[in-house]
């Protein structure tokens, strides 16, 4: 199976008056061919951040290093004329906030015509209406709405469009950024499956990123768990949710409510995230881990291989073989 993404050792950094806030620090990893990764964490831990480094789209104070390859192809090195190729034919990305992402005085037409041919300028406009509509319809809008205006949709139709437009030049690669949000449970189950569906008819690879554990249950291969900029754990699904490794890991599926048990307190995790302008010299997770030790506080922790699992933890230090 090859790899659609790579990402090695990319530290994303913004400038700011109080100094360098470390919003992505040092992460490593990579995506296979039609597979979905889950990225999920608390906010403000760097999940966006890093969607949005894929695609450099970052404010003008943010510091990136390291590398990005897509279908081998290195991006992070390539001025912005070469990226406005790349974005929406190989990788595509769609936002929290729909509303905000569409222009409210255009047609959904426009938005489509215009996507369609700033990159493929050797089509005609109905050619180009033509992949609109057959993309509107795919996500189950009926092509009369298509000269309809952002403010005529609902939420959910709002997000489905974004879908739209972001498959509609058929990239390899989608990044998802909480796309459910802002909906209800019943329109979220919808839009998921949705995702799922596209993904698998037009075998692309997906990056779900999420706050939401249930909605990587139900979507990912992967699960990749962030945590103050630093990715802390990554293995498959099933292991990340039966077996979890890192302590960080296992504090956020036990604070999940569980209808099942009875008599069970509420559980969460004392404590708040590091100031990421002055993190802890050792384990980012330390002051709030009940498991920490002296070199947790003194020594960051590699990345250790504990049975096909990504750990960055001390505990799994004996007989491991790290790596930074």
């Amino acid at each position: 199976m090859s790899t659609v993404l790579s990402v090695e050792k990319l530290k994303v950094y913004y400038r700011t008056e109080k100094g360098l806030v470390r919003a992505v620090d040092n992460v490593t990893f990579s995506i296979n061919e039609e597979e979905t990764i889950g990225l999920v964490g608390e906010s403000g831990c760097g999940k966006s951040t890093l969607g949005s480094t894929l695609l450099k789209i970052l404010p003008n104070n943010a510091i990136v290093e390291g590398k990005i390859f897509l279908n081998g192809e290195e991006i992070v090195s390539k001025p912005e004329k070469e990226m406005q190729k790349i974005r929406g034919v190989k990788v595509s990305m769609i936002f929290q906030d729909p509303m905000t992402s569409l222009n409210p005085i255009m047609k959904i037409e426009d938005h489509f015509i215009e996507t369609i041919l700033t990159h493929r300028p050797d089509l005609t406009r109905d050619e180009a209406m033509e992949m609109a509509i057959k993309a509107l319809e795919s996500v189950g809008i009926d092509k009369s709405r298509i000269r309809d205006y952002p403010f005529q949709f609902s939420g959910g139709m709002r997000q489905r469009v974004m879908i739209a437009l972001a498959i509609v030049l058929n990239p390899v690669m989608l990044i998802a950024d909480e796309p459910t949000t802002s909906l209800d449970v019943i329109v979220q189950a919808q839009i998921l499956e949705l995702l799922k569906d596209l993904k698998n008819k037009y075998k692309m690879s997906m990056l779900l990123i999420t706050h939401d554990l249930g909605v990587v249950a139900e979507m990912a291969d992967r699960i990749g768990v962030m945590y103050a900029g630093h990715l802390v754990e990554l293995g498959k699904s099933e292991k990340i949710y039966y077996e979890p490794k890192h302590p960080y890991t296992k504090a956020l599926l036990e604070s999940i409510p569980n209808t099942n048990v009875e008599d069970r307190e509420l559980r969460f995790i004392p404590g708040s995230p590091p100031d990421l302008v002055d993190p802890p010299k050792g384990c980012r997770f330390a002051p709030r881990c009940q498991k920490a030790r002296k070199i947790c506080w003194e020594k960051e922790p590699p990345i250790f291989d504990v049975d096909g699992t990504q750990v960055k933890c001390w505990i799994y230090e004996e007989g491991k073989g790290g790596t930074t």
